[in-house]
């Protein structure tokens, strides 16, 4: 579900409730929860520090996760709710997409399956970083945009946030009605949400944000936007002070996971004060970019459009040009051409076609797959261009600095990837010391 409470990275939601349950004298709602000097604080997991990223104003990518657990449940659990946030630090600008939570994606290390299962895998089998840090990846990879930090909310946490705030405004466009909402119990109860203007307590807002089985996935995705502007207006409209963002923190308790440090909640708090409304863009990967397809297990997922969903990925997430040394070509020829792109790795590091597919991504390139080459000794990084992509082979051959004579015009090999690059031991050993 939309942890909207930690919305904006909790960079914004963060901001404020504190200090209103505090300092303010307006009515708290009856189920508020009281703040206590005894709750834990959140675990905090390991990060690059996000000064850098200020002092560069460079946009800055969040994966805000939202589980479905309970508070005895250990899990592993499953992702309920995945919205990549980003954050345009110059442009005083924001963008948020939602992701389906049965859209079939590469899973790095884990093949192909369903991407709320990501951070079940991660946690399961012990990745470096845990369940969150697979998902992180899992984004980067498939969307081809770097994804810098993660807020992973439980339910009990996003309730206790919004009760916190004195509870949010939706205005309901059309009837809520589920008499298959999963209750606390492991059961079913039946909410129904009218129409209109309505005010909303955080266990409202959960049901309003979390019921699927009356409307569709994208249905529900659009309401857990609309949940997290209606908690970003709310914070905004109570107007005072960042300084007591631990105490919300607090709050939260052990439900909240981050590697955003508590020095960069505060700095991204004062920069979301400076974000208007119009300047926050919205997008919902649907089914105008997926199809519904069965698995032999009789499991129903979304197989995406990827040339439809990056698209919209570069839309909401631009970026100034090819990143780290591929040429200043024109975008518009790089995108008319489409090239499908397949890297190969030919040398010892496991991981260096996965970390350069998502460079390649982010740079706006179609890589459409990675795996290994025929053998694992290539002293040179090879390109074969089996289509005349001619923009798409020059931006590569800069960035792999592969001169003419290894650019190959046909191969034996077999892929139906238009352009594929054989990774040597050269471009290992520069992306080591890079």
């Amino acid at each position: 579900m939309v942890l909207s409470g930690a919305l904006y990275s909790g960079y914004l939601f963060f901001t404020t409730a504190r200090a209103f349950v505090a300092r303010t004298t307006l009515p708290i709602l009856p189920n508020a929860i009281e703040i206590r000097d005894d709750v834990p604080l959140p675990v905090y997991l390991p990060g690059q520090d996000l000064p850098d990223l200020v002092a560069r104003n460079e946009r800055l990518n969040i994966l805000l996760l939202g589980i479905d657990a309970r508070e005895q449940e250990t899990g592993p659990f499953r992702t309920d709710t995945m919205i990549l946030l980003s954050v345009d630090l110059a442009a005083k600008s924001a963008s948020m997409l939602s992701i389906p939570r049965d859209l079939w994606v590469t899973i790095p290390g884990f093949g192909e399956d369903r991407v709320n299962t990501a951070h079940v895998r991660g946690d399961q089998y012990d990745y470096p970083g845990g369940g969150i840090a697979l998902a992180k990846k899992t984004i980067q990879h498939n969307l081809g945009v770097p994804v810098h930090r993660a807020v992973r909310v439980s339910f009990p946490a996003f309730e206790r946030i919004v009760d916190a705030i004195g509870g949010i405004t939706i205005d309901v466009p059309r009837r809520l009605y589920d008499d298959q909402y999963p209750d606390e119990n492991y059961g079913y109860m039946t909410i129904d949400i009218p129409a209109g203007v309505r005010d909303m307590d955080g266990r409202t807002a959960l049901q309003y944000a979390r019921s699927r089985h009356s409307t569709s996935d994208y249905d529900r995705m659009a309401r857990q936007q609309q949940v997290i502007l209606a908690a970003r207006d709310k914070v905004l409209s109570l107007n005072f002070p960042i300084s007591r963002i631990p105490d919300l923190i607090a709050l939260a308790g052990e439900s909240l996971y981050t590697d955003l440090p508590l020095k960069d909640i505060v700095t991204l708090a004062e920069l979301a004060m400076d974000i208007d409304r119009e300047n926050i863009q919205y997008g919902i990967i649907d089914d105008s970019m997926t199809v519904t397809a069965v698995l032999p297990s009789g499991a129903m997922v979304e197989v995406a459009d990827w040339t439809m969903v990056r698209s919209l990925v570069r839309e909401l997430f631009p970026t100034d040009g090819l990143n780290d040394g591929l040429p200043d070509l024109e975008r518009a020829q790089l995108a008319a051409e489409g090239a499908r792109i397949e890297l190969r790795n030919g040398s010892l590091d496991t991981e260096l076609a996965a970390d350069t597919a998502d460079v390649l991504r982010e740079a706006g390139l179609n890589v459409v797959r990675y795996d290994t080459a025929d053998r694992f000794d290539y002293a040179e990084t090879i390109i074969i261009d089996r289509d005349g992509k001619e923009y798409s082979v020059a931006a590569l051959a800069e960035y792999f600095q592969v001169p003419p004579e290894r650019i190959q015009r046909s191969g034996d090999l077999q892929s139906d990837a238009d352009v594929v690059v054989i990774l040597g031991r050269d471009f290992a050993q520069r992306a080591a010391r890079e």
